[in-house]
């Protein structure tokens, strides 16, 4: 009998592990929590929507047996990126008019193509060519504004990534609405369809303090607190609107932003190029965050955002490609992340003023943060949303590796991203998406492109 029950025990395990969804495994877990750890051969466990554990490869395979995994040796498990401005539809304008101001861009060409060629279908189009370049360069969260919101979030969520998604809302007609009072109405419709969604972060989205009345701002400002949802906004992104508003107001565009109460809640600020110490200030009193967009800035000249004043103020910090067209080509957050590190050093001449870390940062949990959402993506961590992505290290540009931040700021690209998984979802598997067609994707965009070449003659 004693035989008997020390067989028992030879085969019975000692700790049996728990389920899991999926286990992801690499080189180097990048962890972005407050410790800012990195774990040398991590791992990450995931159940349902949610991490579950991060730790040591042998950790987290001892405590956890999982249904499907993705081991990657020679890979960095970071964090998804996070987008916090953009215009995701413009994809199909890319191009279509460069090297230019931004009035001049947007009065001469965008508005007239919009007017002629946005449309729901046009919207979905352009939304999917967006989504399939933001996942496969490792963006798993986006901050969009444009018309017709409602499609770009059905588009979204089908192919499974995160946004905050805000419905435009400006002083002339567009061609979802009108008047303003339509834009504020179909804001309101928005809000209500969405609001609670798993994926979905309805937002209103005045579109700036020069397109719009006082009383459509405040009006915006009051629709958003009604839903408890954001508020996204263009603010202080050319030296023209910041002089237009001192002549016209006798006050900085953030402080009329300010005085309107459109800071009063949860805030975007997309740009701040435009800011003085007193607008930092309030800014930071305010809590507002600002979507700092370098390649938009430099490409259309707008200037030189002041991060370190920003960052030394403790404003929140995130980063944005704005959208393709002429303002930026591309929603490639590696280059953004380069760009915002590299752009201050040469006009502060201070090479510590952003160092790497501090941009994979405002790409990550500063971008969470920026959104509010920085107790549920941004970093990785047992109980937060699994936003994760995988970045190959096997390329030449790779090696060698004596700094990580360096390594994902400096050297690496959205084309090493092999792996993406958007809230405990694999949507890119070793470059492959998942949840999209690429090649009807790519058909779309040449349909449109002979589309709007018609219009444009």
């Amino acid at each position: 009998m004693i035989r008997c029950l020390l067989s028992l025990l030879l085969v019975i395990p000692a700790f049996a592990a728990e389920p899991a969804d999926l286990i992801i495994t690499g080189k180097h877990v990048v962890t972005m929590d407050a410790a800012r750890r990195v774990i040398p051969g991590g791992a990450v466990a995931v159940k349902g929507e949610r991490i579950v554990a991060v730790g040591t490869r042998a950790e987290i395979d001892k405590a956890y047996k999982a249904k499907q995994r993705i081991d990657r040796p020679d890979a960095l498990i970071t964090p998804g990126l996070i987008n916090t401005h953009t215009h995701a539809p413009m994809s199909l304008l890319r191009g279509i008019a460069d090297d230019l101001r931004l009035q001049e861009w947007l009065e001469k060409y965008i508005f007239p193509a919009e007017a002629r060629n946005v449309n729901p279908d046009y919207v979905r189009a352009g939304t999917n060519l967006a989504v399939l370049e933001m996942l496969l360069g490792g963006t798993t969260t986006y901050t969009d504004m444009y018309y017709f919101e409602e499609v770009i979030a059905e588009a979204t969520a089908a192919a499974g990534m995160r946004a905050v998604l805000g419905q435009t809302i400006i002083g002339f007609p567009v061609p979802d609405a009108k008047t303003p009072e339509l834009a504020l109405a179909r804001t309101e419709a928005f809000l209500k369809r969405f609001t609670g969604h798993r994926l979905i972060t309805p937002a209103v989205a005045p579109h700036a303090l020069f397109t719009n009345s006082d009383e459509t701002l405040r009006a915006a400002r009051a629709l958003a607190n009604k839903y408890s949802v954001p508020l996204v906004i263009h603010v202080a992104e050319t030296k023209r609107e910041f002089d237009e508003s001192k002549q016209k107001r006798g006050l900085t565009p953030v402080q009329a932003l300010a005085r309107l109460g459109v800071f009063d809640g949860r805030t975007v600020a997309a740009h701040g190029v435009w800011l003085d110490d007193a607008d930092i200030a309030t800014l930071a009193q305010k809590q507002v965050g600002v979507a700092h967009c370098p390649s938009s800035n430099m490409k259309l000249s707008s200037g030189v955002a002041p991060l370190p004043k920003l960052l030394k103020e403790g404003v929140a910090l995130g980063l944005g490609p704005d959208g393709p067209a002429g303002s930026n080509n591309d929603f490639n957050l590696f280059e953004e992340m380069d760009l915002a590190a590299k752009l201050q050093k040469v006009t502060t001449m201070d090479p510590e003023s952003v160092p790497a870390q501090t941009a994979f940062m405002m790409a990550t949990i500063g971008g969470a943060r920026v959104l509010g959402m920085e107790k549920e993506i941004g970093s990785l961590e047992a109980g937060k949303r699994a936003d994760i992505i995988v970045v190959r290290m096997d390329g030449p540009h790779a090696w060698p590796m004596f700094n990580i931040y360096s390594q994902l700021v400096y050297a690496l690209k959205a084309s090493d991203v092999s792996d993406v998984v958007v809230n405990g979802r694999v949507v890119v598997r070793y470059r492959k998406p998942l949840t999209l067609d690429k090649a009807k994707i790519q058909a779309e965009a040449e349909r449109y492109l002979g589309i709007i070449r018609k219009t444009l003659q």
